[in-house]
């Protein structure tokens, strides 16, 4: 075996000995951190449900099966559900939901909030989980639209560039109309899926 190739084996070994050293250290560390991690989600998880539904106690994930119909048309607006909570009261009982709804057509990609709808289908509030638009136009959804959802009850929220003239009309954000409107989508989602879930339009499994 000549020169060479001892010293391209020795290198070779060394390399996998890093490898498997570094493998092993990144391994141990996930199993010590992955606790936490998941505690940590939890908790944020928790604080979000409780900006949009302040009055209730807990939230556990509800398990739900919406129908063919029901996901079609949310669908075709560019929005979908994600993970659903119930809001519970103190005494257990079902004050509402906590919907997740993705808009996959933001101006800057997808616009992720979380929507606390109550029983009687009026909204709470609404929190944004993720957005990435420009900034000074898109990104002042949260000063600008946000706002303007509390309180309202609707299974078709539209918006407008001349001033809301009925609850069910929301302001656009001045120059990004398509913020705006798939904001709007991903709220009008969530009220539908809450309205299917209190009229038994989903199963619990």
């Amino acid at each position: 075996m000549n020169k060479d190739v001892k010293v391209m084996l020795k290198e070779a070994g060394i390399l996998f000995a890093i490898t498997l050293i570094a493998g092993l250290f990144l391994g141990v560390v996930n199993e010590l951190t992955k606790d936490r991690i998941a505690e940590q989600k939890a908790q944020a998880i928790a604080d979000a449900c409780k900006m949009v539904f302040n009055d209730a106690d807990s939230f556990p994930e509800y398990a739900y099966t919406p129908d063919e119909e029901l996901t079609f048309r949310i669908s075709e607006t560019g929005v979908q559900i994600g993970k659903v909570y119930e809001a519970k009261g103190s005494a257990g009982e079902t004050l509402g939901y906590v919907i997740e709804s993705a808009s996959k057509e933001g101006y800057g990609g997808t616009i992720d909030i979380y929507v606390g709808i109550r029983n009687d289908g009026i909204i709470n509030a609404v929190s944004i989980l993720e957005i990435s638009e420009t900034v000074g136009l898109g990104m002042r959804a949260e000063e600008v639209l946000v706002p303007q959802f509390a309180g309202k009850g609707s299974a078709d929220f539209t918006y407008t560039k001349s001033g809301a003239a009925s609850p069910s009309e929301i302001d656009a954000i001045a120059g990004a109309t398509i913020t705006t409107r798939a904001f709007v989508n991903a709220v009008n989602g969530a009220v539908l899926t809450a309205e299917a879930l209190t009229e038994g339009g989903v199963s619990n499994e």
